[in-house]
């Protein structure tokens, strides 16, 4: 997912604030403990979304893919009084771990942790979101776009993960076009054409699609 060199790689990190030590604890217990701990979104990107939710001072945030809860956390930082993160998950093996950092975190009562498959989830929430960070299975990264636009604000962001997809976005960076390069192909092109949107891709981490809605 690292596309700078090493040695710029590290220059960044030790020019961007610290993370927490709540949060540098979690991120040694999932690669410890947790399958594929590379999808943590770590120091530089968690700072990135808790920057950015800060600017932003959201009501309600939207996150699909809570993973062990690391970016929940980060984007929690930037609620605004009285503001909730919705975060939804499938993996019901992590469930007692990311509560627990949910508490341990004293957020309990900003944040609504929904488990169970989110194209199912999201039509039910009767809520206008400020921001959604999607972080999920890439196939589906269309139709929760799809979902989720008409329950985001107009001034609103839509955050797409991995949308560079460790540079096999680009034809020079892969073998073969395999499914799910092709589905964030897909994915760019459709917020590229969307007249609804003025879009930014970002080249943080893996990359993150930006899409403010008009």
């Amino acid at each position: 997912m690292d596309f700078l060199p090493k040695d710029i790689n590290e220059y960044v990190e030790a020019h961007t604030s610290p993370e927490t030590a709540l949060l540098k604890k979690l991120d040694r217990e999932t690669n410890a403990n947790v399958m594929m701990p590379r999808m943590i979104s770590g120091h530089f990107q968690g700072r990135f979304l808790s920057f950015f939710m800060k600017c932003l001072k959201p009501k309600n945030v939207l996150e699909i893919g809570t993973f062990t809860g690391y970016s929940g956390l980060c984007l929690a930082e930037g609620l605004a009084e009285g503001g909730k993160l919705f975060t939804l998950d499938v993996n019901e093996e992590l469930e007692d771990m990311v509560r627990r950092y949910i508490a341990e975190a004293g957020i309990e009562d900003k944040v609504e942790y929904l488990l169970g498959n989110a194209l199912d989830i999201i039509p039910t929430l009767d809520v206008k979101f400020d921001a959604v960070f999607i972080d999920a299975d890439k196939k589906n990264y269309s139709q929760y776009y799809d979902l989720i636009f008409d329950k985001i604000r107009p001034g609103g962001v839509i955050m797409a993960d991995n949308v560079l997809w460790s540079g096999k976005i680009v034809p020079s960076g892969r073998k073969k076009l395999d499914s799910k390069t092709k589905e964030l192909l897909d994915f760019n092109a459709k917020v590229q054409a969307d007249p609804r949107v003025e879009n930014i891709l970002m080249p943080i981490r893996d990359g993150i699609m930006m899409a403010l809605k008009k």
